[in-house]
């Protein structure tokens, strides 16, 4: 099952997507209480009740689907926790040794926008930097897991994660990660949540990106350091997994901080990003202001 959110900003409509087709999904919120795609909507069991909408036909097509903007697949997420130095070879293009245990830092959720949206190029940034990621968003709560096998019973699906980041901010203004991965639009997702059931292998997923089509990166899940199971079961040792969070679970070789000329952003650049089976998605970046 693929779930997408359509419409301007802040009014989007949620969807099912059943063979390309957008059907509404607003009957069926309205029932269980919630509002749109967000935490409520997962901790309420609404994949299982979409999934039962579906199978008996009951949702009606959205008209006009195919010309409203498409939203991020899940509305802002209790929280976003990352995964630092994830790929074997993103580590070596930076000259990091690979980590013993997951480097986790936070991102501010209201990062989170459409995935053809406009993004920002911070007033004072000098290294705003690219970086394609496996989402996984987070179905049921997860607290102490007793070991990693538990963890799939506890991921609602997988989306296309764009991790934008500032390296100065977040590698010379004093240590802390989170600053430069929170700027506002830092985090393009979508265009669809693919449900958990619909991916044999979350490690087995091709992530490419490029600039101004030029190729940059090119990467298989199967790299990752740390896979989705024993991210999910870790994490769920130091906090508690809501459901309706976000997991981005780290970048393939290939972004700027990595390359010889460190060719970083500016307004301008378009970025288009891909993951095998979850979708595309392409960002033009524009300069903020005061």
């Amino acid at each position: 099952m693929r779930l997408a959110r359509l419409g301007p900003a802040g009014a989007e409509i949620p969807t099912v997507v059943v063979d390309g087709t957008h059907h509404d999904l607003r009957p069926l919120l309205g029932t269980l209480g919630v509002a749109d795609l967000g935490p409520a909507f997962f901790a309420a069991d609404g994949l299982a009740r979409a999934a039962t909408a579906v199978a008996g036909g009951t949702l009606p097509e959205l008209p006009g689907a195919a010309d409203l903007r498409v939203g991020a697949p899940l509305a802002r997420p209790g929280k976003i926790v990352c995964i630092g130095l994830n790929y074997r070879d993103h580590a070596a293009e930076t000259g990091a040794t690979l980590p013993d245990e997951p480097i986790v830092f936070m991102k501010d959720p209201s990062t989170v926008v459409g995935p053809f949206d406009r993004v920002l190029v911070p007033v004072a940034s000098t290294k705003t930097d690219w970086e394609v990621e496996l989402g996984v968003v987070i179905g049921r709560t997860a607290r102490y897991l007793a070991s990693p096998e538990e963890s799939r019973d506890h991921v609602a699906g997988y989306v296309l994660s764009h991790d934008v980041s500032e390296r100065e901010f977040q590698l010379e203004r004093g240590g802390q990660w989170d600053k430069g991965k929170s700027c506002e639009t830092f985090n393009p997702l979508g265009p669809e949540l693919v449900t958990a059931d619909e991916v044999d292998d979350p490690q087995a997923l091709r992530l490419t990106l490029s600039v101004n089509d030029v190729p940059r990166q090119d990467g298989t899940t199967a790299d990752m350091v740390f896979g989705v199971d024993h991210i999910v079961w870790y994490l769920s040792q130091f906090m508690v997994l809501e459901p309706g969070d976000l997991i981005n679970t780290g970048t393939p070789a290939g972004v700027a901080l990595g390359l010889p000329d460190h060719p970083y952003l500016r307004a301008g650049d378009v970025v288009e990003l891909e993951i095998s089976g979850l979708g595309r998605a392409v960002q033009t970046f524009a300069q903020a202001t005061r």
